[in-house]
């Protein structure tokens, strides 16, 4: 399995292994068509799994926003990833997340934000945010929904404040 920088090329793919893994919808896929739209796509940042010239993983971090009072901290958000059914509890998931992680840092970002399930983020370093000064009201979620990763030692510190998701997410 190769894990790469996503291409033109992927796109079609792309949009549909997130229909697919979303359940035959299109939400999740017009999501990523509006990510790359916007000013806070990165496209290194656009990942995928890909084996045997298929896409079975896709992952999208863009960029994002933390205001504190008149401050503006840049921060990256994971969503979304997904990975083809046949393919999910294989690993590829883990793989997308830590590579987007390791070229996150590598950019010079400290954390990754996301909205997801506790019972998953967590083995990748994901915490509850809140608990770090930061918030969430865009989206009314639970404390321990609403996640933040800390990409290298002291990549959270001093960041507090709301979490300001991107247009493309609305």
């Amino acid at each position: 399995m190769q894990i790469r920088t996503e291409m033109v090329k992927d796109y079609e793919q792309v949009f549909q292994l997130n229909e697919i893994a979303f359940g035959n919808r299109e939400d999740e896929a017009k999501l990523v068509e509006r990510i790359r739209a916007s000013e806070e796509f990165i496209p290194g940042l656009s990942i995928v799994a890909e084996e045997a010239g298929e896409i079975v993983g896709h992952v999208l971090i863009s960029g994002a926003k933390v205001m504190e009072d008149n401050r503006e901290h840049q921060v990256t958000v994971l969503a979304p990833i997904a990975v083809r059914p046949d393919y999910q509890g294989r690993g590829v998931g883990g793989l997308l997340i830590e590579e987007g992680k390791r070229r996150a840092a590598k950019l010079g970002f400290g954390v990754i934000l996301l909205i997801g399930y506790p019972s998953y983020y967590p083995r990748f370093g994901f915490v509850p945010a809140r608990a770090h000064g930061l918030e969430l009201l865009q989206f009314p979620v639970e404390d321990n929904v609403f996640q933040v990763c800390e990409l290298y030692d002291g990549g959270l510190n001093g960041l507090r404040g709301e979490l300001k998701y991107p247009a493309a997410f609305f």
